[in-house]
């Protein structure tokens, strides 16, 4: 078990922001726009709030960006600790809205956007659980996982700390009004809600703990299966900092149709380099096959070689019969 939380490091990690020009810098930029109203039904402009806090993310050095977003609470202070945490990336404009969407309606808002849809499938790659895992994570790499989560700030997917005795996220969100596609909502909004392996990278880093599993580690062979989550109740008596047993499966299956294919790690060298990279994840769906220079994708090798031959053929026929005119 790690060591609980003895002070609340949301505050330090306040004060610790405020020290650092670069932290304070864009800390203040994102502030600005996300608490000024813009009218009487509008609380804020939830557009240049996103930007400024995607830009808060990208630029400020991990230590600062994460020492808020992932800062842990002593026992004596859960409520204020946590809601200080919860009030980082100020709810009331980047979080919350008018009405809550059905979260499916929501990841297809998100598909539409290559940025959104780029950054949920870099998470949904980065924070796979693993119950055979010591992390929980199946690519045992906590760095990874926590990079992901925070790309998705500033996006319509923006997730935030939900009200609980432990740590839980979601997206602005619920699985009601979902009709038949009430299971494939409930396992969408538990990647977030219930992940073993997200969990326990915030976790880590509010303690400080486990720091070798932010380092790369060969990844557990494992068949991904879709399973929703299991064994929630164990949880309830846990401590809220402690990293917990990896039992949870709750995997989305990277092959359904229904969702993304993963692109390759969109921000890989933010830890390191503190840059963001943006990679473009284009659905199979939407590309263009119409291309008449295309061979097609279903072709088979057998057939390409075929085609090839017949070709070849066709051009030593036409040289002979020019070489004897």
């Amino acid at each position: 078990e790690p060591a609980l939380a003895k002070e609340n490091n949301c505050l330090n990690a306040a004060k610790a922001c405020n020290l650092n020009d670069t932290c304070k810098k864009y800390r203040s930029a994102y502030i600005s726009p996300c608490t000024s109203r813009v009218s009487t039904a509008e609380v804020c402009n939830k557009r240049k709030c996103h930007k400024a806090l995607r830009q808060f993310f990208d630029k400020v050095p991990a230590k600062h960006s994460y020492g808020m977003l992932y800062c842990s609470c002593p026992l004596g202070d859960q409520s204020a600790c946590s809601e200080r945490r919860r009030q980082t990336i100020v709810p009331a404009c980047s979080y919350e809205d008018k009405e809550k969407p059905n979260c499916l309606t929501l990841q297809a808002s998100c598909r539409t956007n290559y940025i959104c849809r780029s950054r949920l499938a870099d998470f949904f790659a980065n924070c796979q659980p693993e119950p055979r895992s010591l992390s929980g994570c199946l690519k045992e790499n906590y760095g990874d996982c926590l990079l992901s989560y925070s790309g998705l700030i500033g996006t319509v997917m923006t997730p935030n700390y939900l009200r609980s005795p432990k740590i839980s996220v979601s997206p602005f969100c619920d699985c009601s009004s979902s009709g038949n596609s009430k299971e494939d909502c409930d396992r969408f909004a538990d990647f977030f809600t219930d992940n073993a392996c997200l969990r326990n990278a915030i976790q880590a880093f509010g303690n400080g703990t486990d720091v070798s599993v932010w380092n790369p580690m060969p990844p557990v062979q494992t068949t991904t299966s879709m399973t929703t989550p299991a064994h929630r109740g164990r949880d309830r008596d846990r401590s809220p900092n402690a990293i917990e047993p990896a039992i949870s499966i709750n995997h989305l299956n990277p092959d359904d149709n229904s969702l993304y294919q993963f692109c390759s790690n969109l921000q890989a060298q933010k830890l390191k380099t503190n840059n963001t990279i943006d990679v473009l994840c284009v659905d199979s769906q939407i590309d263009d096959p119409s291309s008449s220079n295309e061979i097609s994708k279903n072709a088979s090798p057998q057939h390409v070689s075929h085609s090839t031959h017949s070709f070849l053929l066709l051009l030593l026929g036409a040289s002979l019969h020019c070489s004897m005119l």
